[in-house]
Order: structure tokens, then sequence, then C-alpha cells
């Protein structure tokens, strides 16, 4: 089955078509057609970059007022004569597209074809993430009205993989009748990304889910930390937003709340200011007054810029901090796994994250470690760690789309299921 995915922000849009069934899954042997990222939707000029399996890729610039007109472009470069990609001739020849939506709220703990009833669900839930589920929106209606009623449009809910949680770990202590009034609660995200490392963990492992108890890192310009026990989500770092957690590129991450009182008195700020501060202008930015690109921070920090040392200091500081708080909360893990573009590539943080944790059993090995970037995964640990420790590149597309294609074929399978019932 060939999968469009569609992954919207909100002057955004990046997909992948993925060729998967159920033995492509089971096997690992799903293969990406095309990905394409458009940047700067409705602001002029947007950013166009389409790539055909391992081709270069091709860039371009031109106006794109809005999703609708975006998706429209990239259909039409999809079947174009010179685009040329593989088993793809027209529209026809995508059979599902399958959208990330970050936030499901309580009701959505499943992937789900998206039905008029599901689309006003995900609308219900936009308080919970007012940045993230109307961009999603966007392209899911921008989808129906491109291919129309036959082609099914599945919601695959980040929030998802958290819905194991337990009360404890997701209730927060203000008075709890807020939680019952607003469903006021911690959410997290990455649900994807760190379902997916999960299941490759196991791939690589052959450890069933009953034997799966990892600490996952999720680590990017965004960054969470996922407790695994038993293979679920057992608790997780970002809370009612993404937020809460970890220090990222340009979020705090946790934070005092008597912070913004203090501000309140002291700075000329409102409400959508603090938004903008905690969300925009913190994190690796906030305390380095550089960037939040940790590659540019790492060279500056070897040139003995002191706050891009600082910035370091701190991002390492929370991830082991969450580290310790999960190992004491699971009683102790099996392996960590480090994922996202700083997880994957920074041999740098990787070992700094795990340096002097050897009385936890976590032992890194330094040359493992320093060969194991750019897109290669597998084990970085020394023999005598009691701890594994992995990197796993993540791949929330291809889930995405596995989970479209199961959806899909469920759904298919009810429905004769009905049919032979009438018979």
């Amino acid at each position: 089955m060939n999968i469009l995915v569609l992954n919207c922000g909100s002057s955004s849009l990046k997909f992948q078509i993925i060729q998967t069934d159920t033995e492509a899954a089971n096997n690992n042997t799903d293969h990406r057609l095309s990905k394409g990222l458009i940047e700067r939707i409705g602001a002029g000029q947007s950013n166009v970059s389409l790539q055909v399996g391992d081709n270069p890729s091709k860039k371009e610039t031109l106006p794109l007022p809005d999703h609708h007109v975006a998706l429209q472009y990239i259909l039409k470069w999809i079947v174009a004569p010179e685009t040329k990609i593989p088993g793809i001739n027209t529209l026809q020849d995508i059979h599902a597209v399958g959208h990330r939506i970050l936030n499901g709220g309580e009701r959505f703990i499943n992937t789900m074809i998206i039905t008029d009833e599901v689309y006003h669900g995900i609308e219900e839930c936009i308080d919970l993430a007012p940045l993230h589920n109307p961009a999603n929106l966007k392209g899911v209606a921008a989808s129906q009205e491109a291919f129309g009623p036959h082609v099914p449009n599945v919601a695959v809910f980040d929030t998802a993989f958290h819905s194991t949680m337990r009360e404890e770990a997701y209730i927060y202590a203000i008075p709890y009748e807020l939680y019952q009034k607003y469903k006021l609660r911690r959410y997290g995200a990455h649900g994807t990304s760190h379902r997916y490392v999960t299941l490759r963990y196991q791939q690589l492992t052959g450890k069933s889910p009953q034997d799966t108890n990892i600490i996952t890192m999720h680590l990017g310009n965004g960054c969470s930390a996922c407790a695994v026990k038993h293979g679920i989500s057992y608790d997780t770092s970002m809370g009612l937003s993404p937020l809460e957690g970890l220090v990222m590129g340009t979020r705090s991450g946790d934070i005092d709340p008597a912070v913004l009182t203090f501000l309140s008195h002291k700075e000329p700020l409102n409400m959508d200011d603090f938004d903008t501060l905690l969300n925009k202008k913190s994190g690796l930015l906030g305390i380095s007054g550089l960037t939040n690109d940790l590659r540019d921070l790492e060279d500056a920090a070897l040139k003995n810029h002191k706050r891009a040392k600082l910035a370091i200091d701190i991002f390492v500081q929370r991830i082991k901090k969450y580290l310790g708080a999960y190992l004491a909360e699971m009683n102790g893990a099996d392996a960590i796994v480090f994922t996202g573009g700083i997880g994957e590539n920074s041999s740098y943080v990787r070992e700094r994250a795990c340096k002097k944790l050897e009385r936890l059993g976590i032992e890194i090995d330094l040359a493992l470690n320093e060969k194991t970037i750019r897109g290669k995964e597998g084990e970085i640990n020394t023999a005598n760690s009691k701890v594994k420790i992995f990197v796993i590149p993540t791949n929330e597309e291809l889930l995405i789309a596995r989970d479209t294609f199961t959806c899909v074929e469920a759904t298919k399978a009810a429905h004769r299921n009905i049919d032979a019932a009438f018979l």
C-alpha cells in the first residue's frame, strides 16, 4: 500500500510517500518512495524541497499562500511525468493518507479513520494544543478536498502512546476539580517517536514487550524523555504541552511557576509574552545568547564561549536528572535509547549524559559512541555495562505509515464482516 504521510505545522508541510504492508513492517523492508518539505507557507515566498528516493533534492522558492495550495503543488509534482516516483503514476496510486495529530486528549488513544465525528473531536482538543492541532487539521482539510471521499484519511495521535501512564504520573498536584473540569493533566508528546524506537529496540534485541524496560531520550530542537515499562509508556517528561521537561532548543523545560509571578512585577509582560518567552526565547538559545543549534554551540564551546558551554552543561544536567528519576521510578532499566537529531548525532552530548554513572550500571564505550552518528544505529555501551546504551534513529513518518495501513486494513475487514453478517 502506498501511504502519503502528512505532518503540517502552522506555516509548514512535511510529507513522505511510503510503501508498506504487514510483511514489510515485520521485516523492516518498508520503502520510502519520496519526501519533501515546504516552509514559510503564507509568508510571501515559500521554500520548497522535494526528493524522489535518494536522488538529489529539487529546491525552489515560490508563493504558496495556504496549506491547500501547498498540498495541490505537492500532488501535481508527485504525478508529473518528469518526477518518476516508482509505482506512482496518478493520484489513484496513493491508497491512504496518514496525518500526525499532536493531541487527541483522553478521547483518542488509538489510530482512527478521520470521519466528521473524529475531525470535530480533534477540534475539541485544540485548547490542549493550540499551536499544533489547528495546523494538523489544515492538512486534513486540504487532503480531504484534494483526494475526495474514496481515499481514507487517518489520524495518528502523538499523545496516544502516553495514554498508558498511571494517574500518579499524569495528574498535576493542583486542585483535582481543575482536572475534572478541563482535563488539565500531563499528556506528553513525541509519542510516535518513543513508540518507534521502542519497537525497533525489540526488533534489534528480540525482547518481548513484557520484557522491554527502557528509557528513551528524544533529543532534538524539542526534547523529551520517556520511561517505557513492559513495552508501554510509564512516565514522560513533557506535560500538558511540549514545554515541560528537558531543556530544549528554544523552550525552557521545567521552571518554577513563581518565576512568572516574579517577572510580572518586574517586566511589562502579559501572558502571550510569557508564552513567547518560554517557548521561543529560552532553552539553549536563551542561555547561550547565540543559537538553538547544538552543533554551533559545541563549536563555540570548544572556542571557550562561556555561555555556550553553560547552555550545554545545563542541557546535559537535565538529561541526567530525568535518567536518574526514571531509573528510580522503574526500579532500574535494561537500556537507554538515544534518538532525535541530537540524540542520533551528538556523540559529545551522549558521552556527557552517560559519564560518571558507573554506580548506576551505565558505562559508555567512547570509541563506539564516536562511530555511531549520521543515521547509524547500534549499541554504544562497554561490555561491562549493566545497562545497555543504544542509538536508534527515529522514523515517525514510517510508523505513521504503518499505523495508517493497519487501520485501513482493519476497517476494511470490519466492513467485510458486517456485510457477511447480512448475507
